[in-house]
Parts: C-alpha cells; structure tokens; sequence
C-alpha cells in the first residue's frame, strides 16, 4: 500500500518534491552550500562538509521516506531529518 498525504481535502502529494518541506530542504541546502563557500567556512573543509552533507541528508531521508510502503516508515525517516538539522 502506497503512502499518500493529503496537502487539502481535495488533493493528494504524489511525488516527494510536491512536500513543503522537502522544498524548504532544498532551499536550506542551496543556502548552506553558497555561506560554506564563503570566508573562514570556506577554508574549513571539515566543517563546510560536514554541514553540507548534514543538508543533503535531510532533503535525501524526506524523499527516501516519502517513498516508503508505510507511514511509519514514513515517520521515522521525517525524524532522522529532523536530526540533521540539529
């Protein structure tokens, strides 16, 4: 059985790129790749990387868990983004 969510009473999200927060996750990496390019971030390799792919991992486990079979899947790969970001 396929997730779908329910954005209104009358539609359904069919592909992980319609989520608003999948789309807010791209926005936060794009941003966080174009400040770690810059200045002393930019000289931190570590840093700069570690941040930047700590971005990729939360657009990555929304599209991931969107794509599982359960809601609880689903669930669960919303919390390992929601870890990311911290």
């Amino acid at each position: 059985m396929r997730v779908h969510l329910m954005v209104s009473r009358m539609s359904k999200v069919e592909r992980f790129e319609d989520l608003i927060a999948w789309q807010k996750a791209r926005i936060l990496t794009r941003d966080i790749y174009q400040v770690t390019q810059q200045g002393a971030f930019a000289r931190d390799f570590g840093l700069s990387g570690q941040i930047q792919r700590a971005a990729v991992s939360i657009m990555s486990n929304i599209a991931e868990g969107f794509e599982r079979s359960y809601l609880g899947e689903f669930h669960q790969f919303l919390s390992i983004a929601k870890s990311s970001c911290a």
